[in-house]
């Protein structure tokens, strides 16, 4: 698997959930995907990338373009990046659909939200996740993200869906340390960072990295914050920590794949609009997004 890769960080430290540049009408940008990977992979100091997540507008997506971009983004960066499919539904023989098609098309990973909407009970995602992670060769990522899907993974289903061998890491989008910090103690996963603004706080009890949103933006400085973390020198992580809340902050002021794109916009880089039911940043929220990210030190804004 290209990009750093061990035990405990099989994915390597940074990665981001890529969105999906489409172009003004609303079709999907393929070249734009692959200008998007590279420039994370070998400007923003990424490991891996996630495609097909939350960011990437699954949720709107067909699998036709979700193949195509798995594709492309493997052609593009595939040799010095992990690439992670998303392949999350609530129905779970798509999402086996879904993980047997991005192996065919040159996936590294796949990683799977918990199934929305219909609200499972607990040895529902039990078998939901078994079923994904039996239906390929690929390593899985659980993704948890109650918030978003109505039901959280408990700490007891997670042990039992750890016990698959192919299920080797954890998104951690939960924003429940107590949790994060008992799942870590009784699983052996690779404990992934979610949540932006949690990023140094789940570092420090142990996580392996960020699968982040604002590394679109920041993604060598996550890297550096991490890695200064890791080689001890606690105050220097906290330093970047500290410049990077006004990031992590103004992205998520609004739906974040709205801002994001906004933000990758104003820079130049491929984004373009969101589909409905999204809709893109006003004027009035850009000028904030402008500010918050002059605020936090983002090259290309100033304040």
């Amino acid at each position: 698997m290209p990009g750093p890769s061990t035990a405990s960080h099989p994915f390597g430290v940074m990665l981001t959930a890529m969105i999906t540049p489409m172009h003004a009408d609303g079709s999907v940008d393929l070249d734009g995907a692959q200008r998007l990977a590279a420039h994370l992979v070998d400007n923003l100091a990424h490991d891996g990338l996630i495609i097909n997540g939350t960011t990437g507008e699954s949720a709107t997506t067909t699998d036709e373009e979700n193949f195509d971009l798995i594709r492309v983004v493997v052609e593009a960066v595939g040799d010095r990046a992990t690439l992670v499919a998303g392949v999350g539904s609530n129905d779970t023989a798509h999402s086996v659909f879904s993980a047997k098609g991005a192996l065919k098309v040159g996936a590294h990973a796949v990683m799977a939200v918990s199934p929305y909407y219909n609200r499972p009970p607990q040895e529902g995602l039990i078998q939901h996740f078994k079923a994904i992670a039996d239906a390929t060769d690929l390593p899985l990522i659980v993704y948890d993200i109650p918030k978003r899907t109505g039901v959280a993974i408990e700490t007891e289903t997670l042990v039992r869906i750890a016990e698959h061998p192919r299920v080797i890491a954890y998104k951690d989008a939960k924003g429940d340390l107590d949790a994060s910090q008992w799942g870590m103690a009784r699983t052996d996963l690779a404990w992934y960072s979610g949540d932006d603004i949690l990023n140094l706080p789940l570092l420090a009890l142990g996580a392996a990295g960020m699968i982040s949103v604002v590394g679109h933006l920041v993604g060598d400085r996550l890297k550096q914050m991490a890695m200064a973390y890791a080689a001890g020198d606690v105050t220097k992580a906290r330093e970047i920590n500290q410049s990077l809340l006004p990031v992590y902050t103004g992205v998520f002021r609004t739906q974040g794949v709205i801002l994001i794109k906004a933000a990758l916009g104003e820079l130049g880089l491929p984004a373009g609009p969101v589909r409905l039911p999204l809709v893109d940043a006003s004027a009035a929220q850009l000028a904030v997004l402008r500010a918050d990210l002059a605020a936090g030190l983002v090259s290309g804004f100033t304040a």
